[in-house]
Parts: structure tokens; sequence; C-alpha cells
């Protein structure tokens, strides 16, 4: 009887204490980051834009808060890296946007990882841009649901070849599947239903719409407003593309409110980055309301890194609010983190801090920091080639017309000339960034290029000691590895730009992809480029050397059973049609049971 007896006091104790933490579980607020592509803080209706509505997004604010100065990477894949992790992107492994310059490395352990394993559902509907390969995929990442597109958005190499934003082949937990209607509305369906299935636990549901980014594709009925009032078609199709994101925002959170989930709810709408209205000083197309900020995507100026930022919360933010102090991407994990009440993983090193504070009114403004962020390409960062140290206050500048021209180490005469042309501004006085006060405050620019060095330094060599990112072929999670051009590396990639240019010499023809296999017999073959003559395809890896002829006209060249040792290493697949090599379109690697 007392045998008895106690086992049924433990398992009432049980019961009791496995509802508490349901209970306690359940309390925890859901998700939602809506992240647009390429939408800059002057396409918000609410900052003067002239032609623009948003009334969904706007509608986040009025909820709750508007950021108005909050500041984010000025390309894609380092926000993106800065948003998962709560860190800054070279740290993550991450520079640039193509090749292997956007691979995040495995070990980062990422917001949905933490969330998931504390008890939440996970999804990501629309642009990843941190790697398409094991380990690096969504689902490798923390996500239980994934409906993505590959590389940096539909169209590019990365993915099928005349894939568009109408009927797109997606990756649905990584499988391809061709899906019908408007990318946008595609994901956000996904978004929907992936609210709907997990109602009645925590979730966290990343919406991250490919839009406005290029190409700009979008229903003529969208655009056709914009045309009609005079506007360039490149700011016709582009608002018109905002407006699809508009529209789909509302219907996100009327869906929350339709499930009266929307007390219990963090939503966050933000951009990734500024507008592409231009890339060079000559080139630009005119129109484009960008709020009078300087700059475009991929520079540092404001224009560049400053986003719109909105978030709600009714249980925990008043409404209305807008809060001028200065926040960053890497505050967005620390800070849903302190929401949801789970403690930071020990062994992560975070750049962001938590905003809650702020958005609760418990304090009036943070203390005043730094935020640095450097933009050029290729996977090695250079020192001082154009970068920015943002504070509340003051930004101090390294200016570069072409960023992605920077792919060599800058000699000592250049780096000279940099440090003495460096720039200065009092954001507060100067939000377009048009006087350069340097000359007159010279103790302040010495004191945040200093800060700036010693960021530089520390979140290089953290990158350099973990190497870049291998993509890892034959493994039990993706058995089937599709290596693309967008995902090669080497310095024929490198040297297509011209440094100090203003333009790509040509789309890059040769590279190479930096692998770790697993032992075993595989099938190898290569979508090939236009051949107009005959000769002779290449592949090698390690101490392997394959060679098989290929015809004029001919598509496709397979290498049957082909034994790979457990090795890392540069795997080169490659084309001797004339004597310069060059690669084809697509790998396809298969290992054999």
């Amino acid at each position: 009887m007392k045998i008895t007896s106690l086992i049924i006091t433990l398992t009432f104790a049980a019961a009791f204490f496995y509802g508490e933490g349901i209970l306690a579980q359940n309390d925890r607020p859901n998700i939602i980051i809506m992240m647009s592509d390429d939408q800059g803080y002057g396409d918000i209706g609410a900052h003067g834009n002239p032609y623009l509505k948003t009334p969904n997004i706007e509608k986040i604010g009025k909820l709750g808060l508007e950021m108005s100065h909050f500041v984010a990477s000025p390309n894609c894949s380092a926000s993106r890296a800065s948003l998962m992790t709560g860190r800054y992107p070279y740290r993550t492994g991450v520079t640039a946007v193509t090749q292997v310059d956007h691979f995040m490395n495995s070990s980062e352990i990422t917001l949905a990882e933490i969330l998931s394993s504390n008890g939440y559902q996970t999804g990501i509907f629309g642009k990843w841009h941190l790697g398409d390969h094991f380990p690096m995929r969504p689902t490798d990442q923390g996500f239980q649901e994934a409906l993505v597109h590959k590389g940096g958005g539909i169209g590019q190499a990365a993915g099928p070849a005349g894939n568009t934003y109408f009927n797109p082949v997606l990756e649905h937990n990584n499988v391809s599947k061709k899906y019908q209607g408007y990318c946008d509305d595609i994901f956000t369906d996904a978004t929907i239903n992936f609210i709907n299935e997990n109602k009645t636990q925590p979730f966290f549901a990343f919406l991250s719409t490919n839009l406005p980014h290029f190409p700009l594709q979008v229903p003529e009925f969208r655009a056709e407003p914009y045309r009609q009032i005079g506007l360039h078609e490149d700011n016709a199709l582009t608002y018109g593309m905002i407006d699809n994101i508009d529209e789909n925002v509302g219907r996100v959170l009327k869906t929350l409110k339709k499930l009266k989930l929307d007390k219990n709810t963090i939503v966050i709408f933000l951009s990734d980055n500024g507008p592409r209205h231009r890339r060079t000083k000559n080139d630009a197309y005119p129109g484009r309301w960008v709020a009078n900020l300087r700059g475009t995507k991929t520079s540092v100026y404001d224009c560049g890194i400053r986003v719109p930022f909105y978030v709600s919360w009714p249980n925990k933010i008043k409404k209305g609010q807008t809060s001028k102090t200065m926040g960053a991407i890497i505050d967005v994990m620390p800070t849903l983190l302190d929401a949801c009440q789970i403690e930071t993983p020990k062994e992560i090193q975070l750049d962001g801090t938590s905003l809650l504070p702020l958005w609760e009114n418990k304090v009036t403004t943070l203390d005043d920091r730094i935020f640095f962020t450097q933009m050029h390409y290729g996977p090695t960062p250079f020192k001082y080639m154009h970068f920015a140290a943002r504070s509340q206050k003051y930004k101090l500048v390294s200016p570069h017309n072409f960023p992605h021209g920077i792919v060599h180490q800058p000699t000592d005469f250049q780096l000279k000339n940099v440090l003495e042309n460096l720039e200065l501004y009092d954001l507060e006085n100067d939000p377009s960034e048009r006087i350069n006060i340097a000359d007159k405050h010279p103790d302040i620019v010495e004191t945040m290029l200093e800060a700036y060095e010693n960021w530089f330094d520390t979140t290089t060599e953290e990158r350099e000691a973990k190497g870049i990112q291998r993509i890892c072929i034959g493994t039990n999670a993706q058995p089937n590895v599709i290596l693309s051009r967008f995902d090669w590396g080497g310095p024929r990639v490198i040297s297509r730009f011209d440094y100090g240019g203003a333009h790509v010499i040509e789309d890059n023809k040769l590279g190479h992809w930096r692998v770790t296999t697993e032992k075993g017999n595989y099938t190898i073959s290569y979508d090939l480029p236009e051949i107009t003559k005959d000769g002779m395809a290449h592949f090698k890896y390690n101490d392997i050397h394959l060679k098989q002829p290929v015809k004029a006209g001919q598509k496709k060249i397979t290498f049957e059973k082909i034994a790979l040792p457990k090795s890392s290493g540069n795997l080169h697949a490659y084309l001797k049609i004339e004597r310069l090599a060059e690669g084809p379109l697509f790998v396809n690697i298969t290992k054999l049971n």
C-alpha cells in the first residue's frame, strides 16, 4: 500500500510540475519577424515618401514602437547573419553576399536553435542567404520548417535556370518543388499556415521576403498606379513590390487577431539594408525617395544602413511610441531572448544588447555605444577599407565609391590616403551627412578610429581561427549536392572586379568549391554552358584527376562511380575548350548506396 501510495503521489507531483512547465512555456510570447530585402528607410509612407502608402507596416508601430534610428549592415547576408546570431557578421564568417563570402559558419548558435531547444516551433519562409548546403541550411541551423529560395535571390546562379518571381521553384525542407503564384504571396501563405498549425504552442516565424530586391518583377496591377503618376519604370516596379509587401504584412496581422494571438506575439518589421537606387555616382534612376539620406545599398552612409524598424507586443509595449535611440541588427537576438526569459548559452559572445528595457519604457535611452560596419567584396576583410563607426551622435566614415572593387590588399600609399581622408559627421544636426567635421574634431576621430581598429582585430581574428565553412558532400543529411557558380571561390572569381573602378569586367567563368567529403562512390555530372567546339571535361580533387571528352553542343557529362576519400580540399570541375579553362553551370554529386 505504501508503494502504491508513493507511486500515485509521484505521478500527481510529476503531472503538476509538468503542467506548470507547459503553462510557463505557453506564457512565452510568439515571435514573428518580417524582413524585407533592400527596402530603404525612405520606402515608408510615414517617412515622407510622396508616392508610397504603407499602412500595414506602419500599423505595427502604431500598435507598439518605431525605432527611427535603427541600423543594419549595408548588404543582405551580413545583416541576416547578425539577426540570427546577435553577433557581428565578420565573427560568423560572413563578409559579402556571393561565392564563399556569405557562408555562415555552422558552429554559430542561432536564434532559431535556441528557441527550438526551448520549446518553440520555428519556421522560415523566403530568403536565407547564409548557405544552401549542409551544414549551413536553415534546417541545419534551428528551423524545423523551411520554405526558401536558393542563393541571394530568385533567378540567381544558385537556383534553376529561368526561375522567376512567378511560379518559382523553391526549397521546401530541402526538397525542390515548383509553386504556383507570386513569390511574396507564396511565402506569406506558408507563414500563415505555419501560424495556424502552431497556434497552441509558442512559435517563431521568420517571413523573409525577397522583395523589393532585383530583378524588379511584380504583378502589373501593382506597378501600374505608379506608372500613371509618371514615375520612372524602376521606381514603379519597386513601389509595386513594396505595396505587395505591405498587403501581406496586413494579412499576417489579421491572422494573429483572428486567432487571438495578437496580444502575446512580438511582431517585428525591418529591412536588411538600404535601397539599391544606385551603385555609384553615375548609376541612378530618378525619383526614388530616400528621406534625404546619403548613399545607397552597399554604402556605409546612412542610406545604406539605416532601415525601417517597427515592433509591437501589446502585452508589454505601449502603443504609438517612437524612439530615436540607436538600435542595431545585432540587438534583435539578445532582445528576443530577454523577452522570452531564455538565458543566452554561455559559449556565445554576443555583440548586441537587449532593447527590451527601452521597449517597455523602463529606460528612456541606452548607454551610448558604437556600432561598426564594413563592406567590400571578397572573403578577406582589409582594415580601414569602407567602414563606418556610428554612435548616437557621431559617425566616422571611410568612404569608397565602388566597394565591390576592393578585392586586393591596398598598398601603404592607398591606406595612408584613406586615413587622411576619413569623414566625421554630427548625425543629430546633419542626418544627411553633408558637412564633414573631421578637421574640427580630431580627438573624436582618433577615439572612434581606435575603437574601430580594436573591433576589426577581434572580429577578423575570430573568423580566421575558424576558417571558411566548407560544403559537406556525401552526408546522410544531404546525399545529393548541387554545386553552383554562386558558391565557388578562387582567384579568378575575385579578379573579375576592376579594383578602384566601377564595373564588373565580365562574369566569372571559373572557380572551385571548398568541400569536405565522406568516403564512398559517387556519380558526378556537369550541366554545361554553351560549347561551340570539342574539348575535354576535367574533375580534380586532391590526388584524383579525371578527364572525359565533350562535343560541341553537348549539354551534360557524367563521371560514373567515382571513389572519393574521406577528406577536405578544393573541388575543381572545369572544361578545356580553349587553353583557358571554364567552369560548368552546375555540378551534381550523388553518393551511391
